[in-house]
């Protein structure tokens, strides 16, 4: 069974970056064809979709997040990571990982594999 778990700071200052890490056990995150994402969820907001890396290390963003996002990942670990600079509070919100066939922001009530969501507030 393929669990993820996010990992990273629960509270960020404004202007600096939020880091974030998901763990994926019971699979690999090179499996073929699979696309790893994150997504986050603002109080009172619906799903918002950040982006994604796929098996083969390609990523894929946001138009509107592309200029502050970077997704990464760590074959060894077997963990892709979620970079988000320059901060505000607007960017305070319950942050998933989630993996699937699917890609993209209209796929994500359809996604197989769901970390469990870490709340990030950014504040002083």
């Amino acid at each position: 069974q393929v669990q993820l778990q996010e990992s990273g700071p629960g509270l960020v200052k404004p202007a600096q970056t939020l880091s974030l890490t998901c763990t994926v056990s019971g699979g690999s995150i090179t499996t073929n064809s699979e696309y790893w994402s994150w997504i986050r969820q603002s109080p009172g907001k619906g799903l918002e979709w950040i982006g994604a890396i796929d098996y083969s290390g390609s990523t894929y963003y946001s138009p509107s997040l592309k200029s502050r996002t970077s997704i990464s990942r760590d074959t060894s670990k077997n963990q892709f990571t979620l970079r988000l600079t320059s901060v505000t509070p607007e960017d305070t919100a319950v942050y998933y990982c989630a993996g699937d066939l699917l890609l993209g922001p209209r796929t994500m009530g359809y996604l197989d594999l769901w970390g469990q969501g870490t709340l990030v507030t950014v504040s002083l």
